[in-house]
């Protein structure tokens, strides 16, 4: 491991939080402290997760919604067991391939925000299934807050304008009944600006005293296939109505002792764990932090894991199932590691062949039983679409835009499918007992951070938020070789290095273009005196905090 002294150049802005007995990090402190409310109250890890969730739909529509996905992983702490719960929508019944490539080959627009990329949102039933399964309190008092603060009104913070801001084109789209619901006098809130959404609150009242069917049938599924028909997407009554979650059996890796857990396809959390496996036998922590030769490890590993995710990752559903043994097995990883070069990039990455057997919001939550939930929930894109339902207070999520239109591939589009999807929670457990539970919001980028924070905790010795604030580095991997954004911080001899290596670099991102590289949560456990210690960061690349009581 290398000396944590030389590898703190660029110094954290905050200190880590410690707490004995509950503790929440989100990216809006309203929706933290509502978070921490209801821990105090009595409710546990998972009530106060949907809480924090709910509250983030109403303080940060920019970012995620009821319009969108969730996904969870549950620690129980009674069993050591960690739990998995996928919150994805499908596409409707109706879509094809072939209805795709017509339809998106006469669209003049960019085809990411066609009403066709609309998947039917899982976040709702993903709530209540969670409270159902895991969660003490009744739904109603889990969302009151939420309730309360979408109809007397929120100060808007200043990130969260600024992204808001960036996506009002995408709600003028909509005529100007709708659009009302999320702007202000024609425009985007600024900071500071008391903003409220009484139509959301009252949706939200609604799921509260009646559950998950007061959004997928009724008057809001219907302005749902209104909104999306209307505006040449394809959605049916029923495919709202036929919605399930599924819990699926996480998927992990080892590293160096500390297992880590993902949520399995049609997650890209395989893509972190691949990339993990890859680093782990390259002696990456014998190299200096965020140095030349560290880096290019990192992305070329990256580069690796992403053509896998690309060729496996679907929806076991439909279609063949992701061959997740075989490409996170010892011998599946060896054969990727020798094709990574020491000293240049690998000109030529290609998926292997293994033997057979995407802006968000993330957040954590530990209780005083030692519960942990690490959630993430998006509308994709912003605003997604940027389609609100007439009489609703959301935007739609845009999350078929990941589908492809390769026959050959499982991520292919099709009737009642769930698409590639980028939001992937994480946990790591080490002998038993929960470690860590964390996440880095932002696209593709979510792995790529997963990856570079586990790096900073478990070969650097930093703690949560010293390791939230490092700078970072992002590939695109919808091309390769991809382009590598380098965040202000790593220093212009190392991007000078890596070019050397034949890296196409793009040094020196700063100010509000850092929203490249994801805004992440961590909250950790440790033992002082027998006594268990929460440890947390908050991401100072968003307006939030962690709070512990």
């Amino acid at each position: 491991m290398a000396d944590l002294e030389e590898n703190l150049e660029f110094n954290s802005r905050r200190s880590a939080v410690y707490s004995l007995h509950g503790m929440v990090a989100s990216s809006q402190p309203t929706a933290s402290n509502i978070g921490l409310d209801l821990l105090k109250k009595g409710g546990n890890a998972v009530d106060a997760a949907i809480a924090v969730s709910a509250a983030l739909a109403v303080t940060e529509p920019c970012s995620t919604g009821i319009g969108g996905d969730c996904f969870m992983l549950y620690f129980s702490n009674s069993d050591k067991k960690v739990y998995g719960l996928n919150g994805s929508g499908r596409s409707s019944s109706q879509l094809t391939c072939e209805y795709v490539q017509q339809t998106i080959g006469a669209f003049e627009g960019d085809d990411r925000f066609h009403a066709l990329s609309v998947t039917v949102p899982g976040a709702i039933a993903g709530w209540m299934d969670a409270l159902d399964r895991w969660g003490s309190m009744p739904p109603s008092d889990v969302l009151a807050p939420a309730v309360k603060l979408a109809r007397e009104g929120f100060a808007v913070a200043p990130l969260t304008a600024y992204h808001w801001k960036r996506g009002e084109a995408f709600i003028k789209r909509n005529d100007e009944r709708s659009r009302g619901a999320l702007l202000i006098d024609g425009r985007a809130p600024r900071a500071g600006e008391l903003f409220r959404n009484p139509k959301l609150a009252d949706t939200l009242e609604r799921v509260g005293a009646e559950g998950a069917k007061a959004f997928y049938t009724g008057l809001t599924a219907e302005a749902i296939v209104k909104c999306v028909n209307k505006h040449g997407g394809v959605m049916a009554l029923d495919d709202l109505s036929s919605h399930t979650t599924t819990f699926p059996e996480p998927i992990s890796v080892n590293y160096k002792g500390y297992e880590v857990h993902q949520i399995p396809p049609n997650g890209q959390g395989l893509v972190a764990l691949l990339a993990m496996n890859i680093v782990k036998g390259l002696d990456i922590g014998s190299f200096r932090h965020n140095s030349a030769p560290y880096l290019h490890r990192c992305i070329e590993a990256l580069r690796l894991a992403f053509a896998d995710g690309k060729r496996y990752i679907g929806d076991p559903e439909v279609g063949p199932a992701s061959p997740v043994e075989g490409l996170l097995s010892d011998a599946y990883t060896q054969d990727r590691i020798r094709c990574v070069l020491p000293d240049r990039a690998n000109p030529a990455i290609k998926y292997g062949t293994p033997v057979a057997s995407s802006n968000t919001v993330s957040f954590q939550v530990v209780d005083d039983d030692g519960n942990a939930v690490s959630m993430v929930n998006s509308n994709y894109c912003g605003f997604g679409t940027g389609l609100i339902p007439d009489g609703e207070g959301f935007p739609l999520q845009n999350r078929g835009a990941n589908f492809c239109v390769d026959r050959t591939s499982p991520n292919c589009a099709g009737p009642r499918k769930r698409p590639y999807h980028t939001i992937i929670p994480a946990m790591v457990t080490k002998d038993g007992e929960l470690w860590s539970t964390y996440t880095n919001m932002g696209g593709f980028m979510q792995p790529q951070g997963h990856l570079q924070l586990l790096l900073d905790q478990v070969e650097y010795g930093m703690d949560p938020q010293a390791a939230l604030d490092q700078p970072r580095i992002c590939l695109t991997p919808e091309r390769d070789p991809p382009t590598v954004s380098l965040e202000d911080g790593i220093t212009p001899h190392v991007a000078n290095e890596l070019r050397q290596m034949g890296h196409r670099i793009n040094d020196g991102v700063r100010g509000q273009d850092r929203a490249l590289f994801g805004r992440g949560q961590i909250i950790n456990r440790t033992v002082s005196h027998r006594q268990r210690v929460w440890v947390g960061g908050s991401d100072g690349r968003a307006d939030g905090c962690c709070m512990g009581y």
